[in-house]
């Protein structure tokens, strides 16, 4: 005879039927939540691109016809990342606020044919770069800090000139939120939000990125000013500095191997957390999913839930519009 325990408190009540498991759940995932990055290039053609299977760099085209289906999921912004030609390269990376170069018309683009849609838009120096570094290389391999503020402030009035919703600089230098906020409110573009990458870390998970963009440093590293993946307290600083110079949100990247810094923001934070999904956390799932060892569906709705549940009121991921479409097909 099977003994029925005395039991007062059975938690498994809570999960006997989908209608029920869905009533308790603290946790939601919605398409409003995610962001989605997208590349572009000058090119007139749509390119896969090899070490992020299922992404695409887009032409000016394709990319405005993308965004228009994006927006009809229910995605409100996209983060927009752009491919420079070598020949538009230099060492000071002018190019960045260029009012005709590639990324202002993308801007432009967009929000003529979108204008509901949020633009955010990347402030640093590497997809401009001879040297392939978030900023100017001094000739001793150093990183200018002050100097090279001085251009990412001209990079975020370029792209806010040009339509651009919110500012997100991911470079990482020492003062670049508040030159970049006393730039934009000098040129009367009060109404631009700043988002900034507060916790980057100098992390091994950016690699598949990097070869989307032709991005990669040609010498050195970036761990002189992105931070040390050790370090949470370090973190907790750079959100300080950031609010006061005027950050509307911060950002935690990469977001998977960091949750608990995410929730460490979380905790404290007065505005908006985000949290980006990198190019290496999407390629395990993506390849480990066509290699039939991940139910890609499942893992990337389990991973971005976490994020949220970790704290992120934002989440920035290359899974956004698929996501989307996989929970309209669940609801």
């Amino acid at each position: 005879m099977t003994h029925q325990l005395d039991l007062p408190i059975r938690p498994r009540r809570n999960r006997t039927s989908p209608a029920l498991r869905d009533l308790v759940r603290e946790t939601t995932l919605t398409p409003a939540d995610m962001l989605l990055p997208m590349f572009l290039h000058v090119d007139d053609h749509d390119v896969p691109i090899e070490s992020m299977p299922g992404v695409t760099r887009w032409s000016l085209d394709g990319l405005v016809k993308e965004v228009g289906r994006v927006a009809g999921l229910g995605i409100r912004g996209v983060v927009l990342f752009p491919k420079i030609d070598d020949a538009l390269k230099s060492s000071r990376g002018e190019e960045c606020h260029n009012p005709d170069g590639l990324y202002p018309r993308a801007i432009r683009a967009i929000k003529d044919a979108h204008p509901e849609m949020l633009v955010i838009t990347d402030v640093a120096l590497d997809p401009y770069s001879s040297e392939g570094h978030d900023g100017i290389v001094a000739p001793d391999g150093r990183i200018l800090n002050d100097e090279t503020v001085e251009v990412l402030a001209k990079q975020a009035v370029c792209q806010a000139d040009a339509g651009a919703d919110i500012i997100a600089p991911s470079d990482m230098m020492d003062g670049r939120v508040e030159a970049i906020r006393d730039a934009l409110d000098a040129d009367g573009h009060t109404d631009v939000g700043i988002m900034s990458y507060t916790a980057k870390y100098a992390s091994a998970f950016y690699g598949p990125f990097r070869g989307a963009l032709d991005s990669a440093p040609k010498s050195g590293d970036k761990k002189t000013y992105q931070m040390d993946p050790g370090n949470v307290r370090e973190a907790l600083r750079e959100y300080e500095q950031d609010v006061l110079e005027g950050a509307d949100m911060v950002m935690v990247k990469p977001a998977g191997p960091y949750l608990d810094v995410i929730r460490r923001l979380a905790e404290v934070s007065t505005v908006p957390v985000a949290a980006y999904q990198v190019s290496g956390e999407y390629l395990m799932i993506a390849a480990a999913s066509r290699a039939g060892w991940l139910d890609e569906r499942a893992v990337a709705i389990e991973t971005l839930t976490g994020i949220k549940r970790a704290g992120a009121d934002i989440v920035l991921t290359y899974y956004a519009d698929r996501v989307a479409e996989w929970l309209q097909t669940t609801s």
